[in-house]
């Protein structure tokens, strides 16, 4: 069971990585790409979203990368413009960038375990 101290942990860790190599976006993914379009915003934008990601905004992970082959991947959500927003990312290879998979409208509602629930 992943705790609020280890999606901090990994956060922090991303974060960190980030500031130094920076990140690679998935944008030949069609639907990456049209949210950002959809949403009218830009890539430093979208930055910006992950690097104010918070341990709330975790939905899960870390998943094993089956498809890249990578490190896990992380779900986190945001809500932008009044569109949640499903944000996959994972650390990436030693010495290069973190990688942001996904970055589009979720397709789904989101479940976010540390997030305070509205009563």
């Amino acid at each position: 069971m992943v705790g609020v101290a280890d999606v901090k942990s990994f956060l922090g860790g991303f974060k960190a990585k980030m500031n130094i190599f920076g990140v690679l976006f998935f944008d030949a993914r069609g639907k990456n790409t049209q949210a950002m379009l959809d949403l009218e915003i830009t890539p430093s934008d979208r930055e910006k979203v992950l690097k104010n990601l918070l341990p709330e905004d975790y939905v899960e992970g870390p998943k094993e990368d089956v498809v890249y082959g990578g490190s896990n991947m992380w779900v986190f959500g945001k809500v932008l413009d009044n569109k949640e927003i499903y944000i996959k990312i994972s650390m990436g290879e030693i010495n290069r960038r973190v990688i942001c998979i996904s970055f589009h409208m979720a397709e789904y509602p989101l479940e976010y375990p540390f997030k305070q629930k509205q009563l």
